[in-house]
């Protein structure tokens, strides 16, 4: 699936539980072969578990692959909406939001090679696009829309809507630039857009 001079070698270090251990293999795993490709015996052999721990910590291969996606978001993301970061003046704060989260994704080659593995893989996996979108978009739209309908001197009508749009750009420009290799053919600086939408959500007077 990836080519193997893209992916570094497990990292060698003392493991705090043995399903991080196993997400650490199962990572490595399904960038390496693709989900479809991935065996739950390939998982146990990386990881350096029997198949009998693995297991007992993960019921089958899509199991594991839900509870990757929920390791990546909370790792990487979970911060990012978190009450002390949602403090403050709007254009401040959402600019934070975006400005943050760009740099958190585009600085990580694994973590863009894993949503092209999504990508790849939803057509015949849709469940596990599923829950990719649940676990991590869908997570921070919501938090979003609670934020922005917090904020009433907005004037916006549809919080849901305008967060979607709002956090859909910020995605489209990482899918756009990065997972389509679309910067040598559209290149745009991540600050124009992010100076757009933040003009779009908050009233200019």
């Amino acid at each position: 699936m990836t080519e193997l001079h893209e992916l570094p070698s497990l990292p060698n270090f003392s493991y705090t539980s043995k399903p991080e251990q196993i997400l650490q293999g199962a990572m490595h795993e399904f960038l390496l072969h693709g989900y479809a490709d991935t065996s739950m015996d390939r998982v146990a052999a990386t990881a350096g578990v029997s198949k009998q721990t693995l297991y007992s910590h993960f019921r089958d291969k899509e199991g594991l692959f839900t509870a990757l996606i929920e390791q990546i978001v909370s790792e990487r993301f979970e911060f990012l909406f978190s009450f002390e970061l949602l403090q403050g003046e709007p254009k401040v704060v959402l600019r934070q939001l975006a400005t943050t989260f760009l740099n958190q994704i585009l600085n990580d080659q694994r973590y863009l090679s894993f949503i092209r593995l999504v990508f790849a893989e939803s057509g015949r996996f849709p469940n596990l696009a599923q829950a990719f979108v649940r676990n991590g978009f869908g997570l921070g739209i919501q938090t979003l829309t609670q934020y922005l309908a917090s904020h009433p001197e907005l004037g916006i009508s549809d919080p849901e809507a305008t967060a979607r749009i709002f956090a859909g750009s910020v995605m489209s420009y990482v899918i756009t630039m990065e997972v389509l290799h679309g910067k040598q053919v559209m290149p745009m600086a991540s600050d124009r857009l992010i100076n757009s939408l933040i003009n779009f959500v908050i009233p200019q007077t």
